[in-house]
């Protein structure tokens, strides 16, 4: 079965980096958009970023656009979030998607469990 497993969250303080990494196994990875989407205590989860199969289209959400960069390996069938310039708004479970091209969270069918991020102000 398709199993995505994030990596790479923590505590930061506000102003620093994290690169987050999504492993993907059971599926053909090249054929899949993946997308990562974040949800905060209380919240709803939201959109952050999306790669199309190939890495040549990315969709940001505005919140998070100029700061974070989404990328893949197709031959290591992982997906990246690299996140700078950080801020306590940013603290969050953050979860990786595959699925279809898009910005919502219906166009993902396979998800993981979720890595923590936290912003210290």
């Amino acid at each position: 079965q398709v199993q995505l497993v994030e990596s790479g969250g923590g505590l930061v303080q506000a102003g620093g980096s994290l690169r987050l990494a999504c492993a993907a196994s059971g599926l053909t990875f090249s054929s899949y958009a993946m997308g990562w989407f974040r949800q905060a205590p209380g919240k709803e989860r939201e959109f952050v970023a999306a790669i199309n199969w190939s890495g040549g289209r990315t969709y940001f959400a505005d919140s998070v656009k100029g700061r974070f960069t989404i990328s893949r390996d197709n031959a290591k069938n992982t997906v990246y979030l690299q996140m700078d310039s950080l801020k306590p708004e940013d603290t969050a479970v953050y979860y990786c998607a595959a699925g279809a091209f898009g910005r919502t969270m219906a166009n993902f069918g396979s998800w993981g469990q979720g890595t923590q991020v936290t912003v210290s102000s």
